[in-house]
C-alpha cells in the first residue's frame, strides 16, 4: 500500500497554528505598571484620573483580557470624617475604639508613632480610572485630636463612580 500526502490528518497542525495566532494577537494577560502607566508620586489627596482607550486600542479593544475592579484599603467619606469631627467637639472626645468603629481598622499603624493611624484607599476600575485617598488620624492621651485628609468624596459620589454614572 502506498501512503499519500493527502491522507495525513492535519487537525493538530491547524489547531496549533490557530492557538499561536490567537496568542500573538491577544497579548499578555498581565500588565506591567512600570511600562504601561506613567510614573507619578504616590497620591496624597483624593484625585480621580481618567484614561480611556484611543486609536488602535479602541479598534482592537475586544482582544484585551478581562480586567476586574481592584479595591484596596478602607474607603473614608466626608460624612465619616464629619461624624468624627462632631464627636471631637463633645467634652468626652472620641476614643480610638470609636474611631475604629467609624473608619474601620487602619491600614497602616507605625510602632514608632502609635498615636497616628493612616487610612489609605485606592480603587482602580477595569477602565483604568483611579480614585485614591489618604486620611491620617492623630491621638493624644487616648483621645482623637486631629484628622488630616484633604478633599474626600461623599458616599454618593463614590457610589456614582462605582456605577459608572459619576465623573
Amino acid at each position: 500500500m502506498r501512503m499519500s500526502l493527502f491522507n495525513i490528518d492535519r487537525t493538530p497542525a491547524v489547531t496549533a497554528t490557530l492557538c499561536l495566532v490567537a496568542t500573538c494577537l491577544s497579548g499578555c494577560a498581565s500588565k506591567n505598571p512600570l511600562i504601561d502607566e506613567p510614573a507619578s508620586p504616590a497620591p496624597v489627596a483624593t484625585g480621580v484620573t481618567s484614561t480611556g482607550p484611543t486609536g488602535v486600542q479602541r479598534f482592537l479593544g475586544f482582544l484585551r483580557p478581562y480586567r476586574i475592579d481592584i479595591q484596596q484599603g478602607n474607603f473614608v467619606s466626608r460624612e465619616m470624617v464629619a461624624q468624627l469631627t462632631e464627636g471631637m467637639q463633645r467634652p468626652e472626645g472620641v476614643t480610638p475604639e470609636q474611631v475604629r468603629f467609624v473608619l474601620g481598622t487602619p491600614l497602616l499603624t507605625d510602632v514608632f508613632h502609635a498615636n497616628r493611624w493612616d487610612y489609605v484607599f485606592r480603587l482602580k476600575k477595569s477602565t483604568g480610572e483611579v480614585i485614591s485617598s489618604r486620611v491620617s488620624v492623630f491621638f493624644k492621651d487616648n483621645r482623637l485630636v486631629n484628622i488630616d485628609g484633604g478633599a474626600l468624596p461623599t458616599e454618593q459620589e463614590y457610589l456614582a463612580f462605582i456605577a459608572g454614572t459619576g465623573k
